[in-house]
């Protein structure tokens, strides 16, 4: 029954969404109303258990001086700094000039923006190692990249500025954009679309299993 009951719960969660979307009447809009809920009390108690997760795992770490162990007790400072600080200021934690506000605007935001600045490095590399013309379909990425990137600056407009209106790099960027990036996205979306649609159907009937930990 370990597996049964999950099976039963996911198959009938997932014929409610999809039948209320088609039929949103009672009393399928009432259950998805009642589904919603739960999901929220769910997610809810899964914050807490990854959070206690993560003290117990952080607490190991510094326990047996493995190695960055200091990392670990950044996590546990940093956690219970911001969740003590949070609690103390109750249900006004997010306004405009509590420390939690503060701690979040000067200390989580900068902190963000560092390590999303330092993965544009990152990017950069994985991007040159992508564009190297070693086949047909790779120079034409590279010459897309090359001409969107120097139409989106000032230089792609200077080097251009003795063409007409219509035939400069930035109008090239914008159709480049416009029309073949725009169709590639659709075709990717649509990909992702018919995947979601289909391991959502293999969840539903009970055919994929891995979420319960099986095959």
């Amino acid at each position: 029954m370990r597996r049964e009951i999950p099976l039963i719960i996911t198959g009938i969660v997932g014929i409610v969404f999809v039948v209320q979307y088609f039929i949103p009447h009672w009393p399928f809009n009432r259950m998805n109303a009642w589904f919603s809920d739960w999901f929220s009390i769910v997610q809810a108690c899964a914050i807490w258990l990854g959070a206690l997760n993560l003290l117990k795992i952080s607490l190991e770490k510094i326990a047996r001086r493995k190695s960055d162990w200091g990392y670990a007790v950044v996590i546990i400072v940093s956690f219970l700094l911001i969740a003590i600080i949070g609690f103390l200021e109750g249900e006004a934690f997010r306004d405009p000039g509590t420390k939690f506000t503060w701690l979040y605007d000067f200390v989580y935001t900068p902190l963000s923006s560092t390590m999303f600045a330092i993965l544009a490095f990152f990017v950069a590399s994985a991007s040159y190692r992508a564009f190297r013309a070693r086949n047909f379909e790779a120079t034409l990425l590279l010459l897309a990249a090359f001409f969107v990137m120097l139409g989106r600056v000032p230089v792609g407009d200077a080097l251009t500025a003795f063409m007409p209106e219509g035939w400069r790099l930035t109008d090239l960027a914008t159709w480049i954009m416009n029309f073949p990036q725009t169709a590639g996205q659709r075709a990717i979306m649509i990909g992702i679309a018919l995947g979601i649609v289909s391991t959502s159907l293999r969840i539903i009937l009970g055919i994929e299993r891995s979420h319960l930990g099986g095959d």
